[in-house]
């Protein structure tokens, strides 16, 4: 089987002119917290220059004010069907014309308007090595299943569940004694540190996409 035409994606960033970011949350902003303080590097060559969240009150939603970011929540009861909420949110994302948009535990799914819109670009980060254990429930069925490594998966996001084209991979060791909490802790580490080299890397380097083989740099 022939592997497609590699389809290359240029640097994003140049002298001067750092990628922009806009990041989604629906809870405390742990990975958000960890792209702001890389990006007060100059040499990273990214801003986050928005955070938007699905739901009130949560802390990552806090942070980014706190930081002095635009942020924005876009509830999907707000609207009169869940398409006219993906198109809402589109268009406050689009605003911001950002470079990349990463779900950063942002816990709806986008639908074909939004995925679309910023086909390519938009970006999530799972809690399992994909495609095994897809879903919410990653580390307690790894758990379950008795693998020896877990991990986290930084990928591009499509239209389905979990099953976009894999960035980067990052594993973790399964210990005999852990818990789902335990484990969580582990890759949750090893997540926040993969998302940040690998944005940085992109919006520095580019990256090139050949099928579903990727690799960071054009």
């Amino acid at each position: 089987m022939r592997t497609p035409a590699p389809v290359v994606t240029a640097p994003l960033s140049a002298p001067g002119r750092p990628a922009r970011i806009v990041v989604l949350v629906s809870g405390g902003g742990s990975n958000l917290a960890a792209l702001l303080a890389a990006c007060e590097d100059p040499a990273y060559g990214a801003q986050v220059v928005a955070a938007g969240a699905d739901r009130e009150g949560t802390g990552g939603v806090a942070l980014a004010a706190a930081a002095g970011i635009p942020t924005f929540i876009t509830r999907v009861p707000d609207f009169d069907s869940r398409a006219d909420w993906d198109l809402a949110l589109t268009d406050t994302v689009a605003a911001f014309e950002p470079d990349l948009v990463i779900s950063a535990g942002f816990l709806k799914l986008c639908g074909a308007e939004f995925v679309t819109r910023f086909s390519g670009r938009y970006l999530n980060t799972h809690n399992s090595l994909l495609p095994s254990f897809a879903g919410i429930r990653g580390p307690a069925d790894a758990l379950a299943y008795g693998v020896k490594i877990a991990g986290a998966t930084l990928f591009v996001v499509d239209e389905g569940v979990d099953t976009g084209i894999v960035l980067a991979q990052v594993v973790v060791p399964v210990e005999f004694d852990d818990t789902e909490d335990t484990l969580l802790e582990r890759i949750k580490v090893a997540e926040r540190a993969q998302l940040v080299d690998i944005v940085g890397r992109m919006c520095r380097e580019g990256w090139t996409v050949a099928g579903r083989r990727t690799r960071i740099g054009a």
